[in-house]
């Protein structure tokens, strides 16, 4: 491909075969190191993975890196463009990415190149895994029982993009047809947003996570949803996602209803427990009984607010991994944001983007090199080995740089 990106001549393309992965061993991974911080943890992250790698697999097999451009380092190659055209067809020609954070303004500028990419490539499931790791400071008096795994849509509701601002044309027009088409009232000069929630992707994205849930063995699928007051987007959601695993799961499957109305609240071995709250429920009871939760599927504003506050219950986002997954293309990142301050200062946690890592490997099917990094990672973390966030929640700590946090991992993996 001709342009900035160079692709690693040893390596060998990930493709497509039967519908599904086919990972050679010497796959070439694009990899955005993104803003602010991005590059120290970018750094200090790849390390451990091409460790891990190398110890899980003796040198048969290697990770060609290429390095994709978004952000502010694509805007000075790309001549102030952020958002290149050609990184995304790389990502779609490689199949799998990692990213670090992305800058964007508040209030003004270009829009979240986050929320670009995922429309753009139609990476419709947010997949965020939230599980406590012993010796991380945490507000939860059991924070072990918090091991839940969170599937956003990420293409529609509120963060679809059709927005209109107060006083455009467009705002204007749609106001006056909102007023004498359709009878509705709401304050002159209002901004408006349209909600879009579809039977399509939501059923696309429970579909996943139900998946997920059987392939993982795990217990029960939450729907959480605010259908009691947005009926018809929000309460759509949760009707759809129920037809799904009626339509598609059957033998898999069964409702919290039928549990306690046919089985006397006994789960029949085999079945997985479909069920839904409300969202605002749904935030106090992650905290008071979380280990009632396992997989949860929702829309996307609900789930941006959710993951990150499950994530604060086991020590914050900046230890909460990430994923944008399509049907096969999948984008992993880092989920919290650049903190410019401590940018090329070696000090902020990588744990985020690394474990980040480790679901990419799981994803390509490398699972000795994730678990080498999963078994490390906790040994290192109680030890009291942390940077500077974790340093000052705990006592006795060993405050460490981001480049030493990583030879910490290393050196526990290898021991």
């Amino acid at each position: 491909m001709k342009g900035h990106i160079k692709i690693p001549e040893n390596g060998e393309k990930i493709t497509l075969e039967n519908g599904a992965l086919s990972v050679p061993e010497n796959p070439i991974i694009g990899y955005v190191e993104g803003d602010g911080i991005g590059p120290d943890i970018t750094r200090a992250s790849m390390r451990v993975w091409d460790a891990a790698v190398e110890l899980a697999y003796g040198g048969s097999r290697k990770i060609h890196w290429c390095e994709l451009f978004m952000g502010e380092k694509a805007g000075e190659i790309y001549d102030g463009d952020y958002f290149p055209d050609e990184t995304l067809d790389t990502i779609q020609d490689l199949i799998v990415a990692i990213k670090g954070p992305l800058s964007t303004p508040v209030g003004g500028g270009f829009r979240s190149l986050n929320v670009s990419l995922r429309q753009a490539l139609d990476l419709y499931a947010c997949i965020r895994p939230v599980k406590y790791f012993s010796g991380v400071p945490s507000p939860m008096r059991k924070p072990e029982e918090v091991d839940v795994v969170i599937f956003r849509e990420n293409t529609e509701d509120v963060y679809s993009g059709i927005e209109f601002p107060s006083g455009s044309p467009e705002n204007e027009k749609l106001a006056k047809f909102l007023r004498e088409e359709m009878d509705v009232s709401f304050e002159e000069g209002a901004g408006l947003g349209i909600k879009p929630v579809s039977e399509v992707r939501t059923k696309r994205l429970v579909r996943k996570a139900i998946e997920y849930a059987i392939a993982g063995g795990r217990e029960s699928v939450t729907l959480v949803h605010k259908g009691n007051i947005m009926k018809y987007t929000e309460g759509a959601f949760r009707s759809w996602g129920y037809e799904l695993a009626r339509d598609e799961f059957p033998d898999d499957t069964i409702t919290e209803d039928e549990v306690w109305d046919e089985f006397d609240g006994e789960v029949p071995e085999g079945k997985i427990v479909i069920k839904d709250r409300i969202a605002d429920i749904m935030f106090q009871l992650l905290q008071l009984r979380p280990a009632e939760f396992d997989v949860v599927a929702t829309t996307n504003l609900n789930g941006d607010y959710l993951s990150d506050a499950v994530a604060a219950e086991v020590g914050g986002i900046g230890i909460a991994p990430g994923a944008n997954i399509a049907d096969h293309v999948a984008v992993f990142e880092a989920t919290h944001g650049t903190a410019p301050k401590y940018a090329n200062k070696d000090k902020v946690n990588p744990s985020s983007l690394m474990l980040s890592g480790v679901m990419l490997l799981e994803y390509i099917g490398w699972r000795e090199a994730a678990n080498l990094i999963n078994a490390a990672y906790p040994k290192v973390i109680a030890n009291g080995t942390v940077t500077y966030d974790f340093a000052r929640q705990m006592s006795n700590a060993t405050e460490v740089s981001t480049s030493e946090f990583a030879t910490a991992v290393i050196d526990s993996m290898k021991a």
